[in-house]
């Protein structure tokens, strides 16, 4: 059954803290004392148990919590050709942890694989909620520019990258036909709901790290044109009843962060010409910056407020949360602000350090709080 996503005003980001029983099963494959098949099966079983928990609490658009994951973004860029799976010397640098250290490197031109990881758990996850007229299945996937920052992260990479795109026309090109054929491939699976993830943006935000990247005689705005248009070579000509989103992050790694800084030095080309129909922001604390770049947010799209923190156990109260998307009104009309958390609760398999009954009454404050606002 093909579905259309529901209007909603609560929503949440997607992944969630992997069971224990998950966390051993993914141990016992990499030790080699079971096989892929065999952690298949324990994927199912708990995905099948996320998801009726999800739909329990309330929500109408469900997520497979990424439990095939390892990392939010890595496993979707090794799902395609041309891209193979590497260990460098360092990590993702956070605010006080380094995470572990893999990587994705170009080898031969990119192209999408009918086999791609994330189709073939999108297909599981719409078989769950097919005959649900309620609830839509979203398939969340990191942005394009996401992979394109990931293949130009080191000098390792820039060298492999060279030697099959020697120019980033061609590679911006490549980027965009594979996420599209991806995208796609997902529709006609059913998908009516693909999100891109991305921190891209989040980075070029923080004035401290940006004076990094200027002195290595990085421009700011030229690189917000290279990730737009890899992020709008993947959107053309898509179907018109597939909801295309963005969620804009800052990092989420064990409940430490990457970067900091509000919204306006992306504003004129992230709000205003990125092809998606919303926006997921982090607002969450005072290293989101205000609500006033929101004013760049072209009339008709939704903003998503994550004003309720994925990275802490301790409750916001639902007033300073009403009082907050009051205050986003004077930039977007209420009929098109979402409240939700901030991301997700476990960007990479770790998650972040809160309880799994933590977890969900974070979601179910999101729930009866946007039950207040939007009667």
């Amino acid at each position: 059954m093909v579905k259309t996503a529901t209007k909603l005003h609560y929503d949440i980001v997607g992944s969630f803290l992997r069971p224990t029983e998950l966390k051993k099963a993914r141990e016992e494959f990499f030790n080699k004392k079971i096989t892929a098949e065999e952690l298949q099966e324990v994927e199912n079983d708990l995905i099948r148990e996320l998801v009726e928990k999800e739909i329990e609490s309330g929500l109408k658009i469900v997520t497979d919590g990424e439990f095939r994951r390892s990392y939010w973004h890595l496993d979707t860029f090794w799902g395609f050709a041309g891209i193979e799976h590497v260990i460098p010397s360092h990590g993702y640098l956070f605010h006080d942890e380094e995470t572990r250290a893999d990587s994705a490197r170009v080898i031969g031109k990119i192209e999408f694989k009918p086999d791609h990881p994330d189709l073939l758990a999108y297909k599981f996850l719409e078989e769950l909620v097919e005959k649900n007229d309620e609830i839509t299945a979203r398939q969340s996937i990191p942005a394009p520019a996401q992979f394109y920052s990931e293949l130009v992260r080191d000098e390792e990479n820039i060298k492999a990258l060279r030697k099959v795109y020697p120019d980033e026309d061609g590679l911006i090109a490549d980027i965009g036909k594979a996420y599209r054929e991806l995208i796609l491939a997902l529709y006609e699976a059913g998908c009516r709901d693909v999100k891109l993830d991305d921190c891209t943006w989040g980075m070029v935000v923080d004035n401290n790290y940006w004076a990094t990247r200027a002195g290595k005689g990085l421009d700011r705005q030229e690189i917000q044109k290279k990730y737009l248009a890899a992020n709008n070579a993947a959107l053309i000509d898509l179907p018109d009843d597939l909801r295309i989103s963005t969620h804009v992050c800052r990092g989420n790694y064990h409940s430490t962060w990457a970067a900091s800084g509000g919204y306006a030095p992306v504003a004129d080309y992230l709000f205003a010409k990125e092809d998606v129909s919303a926006f997921y922001l982090e607002f969450d604390d005072d290293r989101s910056g205000d609500f006033a770049p929101l004013a760049k947010v072209p009339e008709g799209k939704d903003v998503v407020l994550g004003l309720v923190t994925s990275k802490h156990p301790e409750l916001e109260s639902a007033e300073s949360l009403i009082a907050r998307v009051k205050e986003a009104t004077q930039y977007v009309p209420l009929e098109h602000l979402k409240l939700s958390t901030q991301c997700g609760f476990a960007s990479t398999e770790e998650g972040n350090k809160l309880t799994p009954e933590q977890q969900w009454a974070k979601i179910k404050l999101v729930v009866d709080t946007a039950k207040q606002i939007w009667k």
